[in-house]
């Protein structure tokens, strides 16, 4: 499956959060404030889970049934928002 760049940025971003996790715990921070991080980071990982599965349907009914689905962006974001 093709990801875009967007999706590929929040990947990214993750990775560097998760890099922030790290340092908080070597730096021997609160728990609170690493349990915090890590929250924001499941729900970013939701997010991009979403994302791809949503576009995977998308990809597959389109080929599957020779179709473009176009004007869905607004109702795909709606389910995502949603979860």
């Amino acid at each position: 499956m093709k990801c875009d760049v967007k999706t590929k940025n929040r990947v990214k971003r993750l990775n560097g959060q998760m890099q922030g996790v790290l340092n908080m715990m070597e730096e021997e921070r609160s728990c609170d404030e690493i349990v915090t991080q890590l929250s924001a980071i499941r729900t970013s990982v939701d997010r991009i889970i979403s994302l791809i599965t949503t576009q995977n349907l998308i990809e597959t009914i389109e080929e599957q049934h020779d179709i473009a689905l176009d004007d869905i962006d607004d109702a795909l974001k709606l389910l995502i928002k949603s979860n």
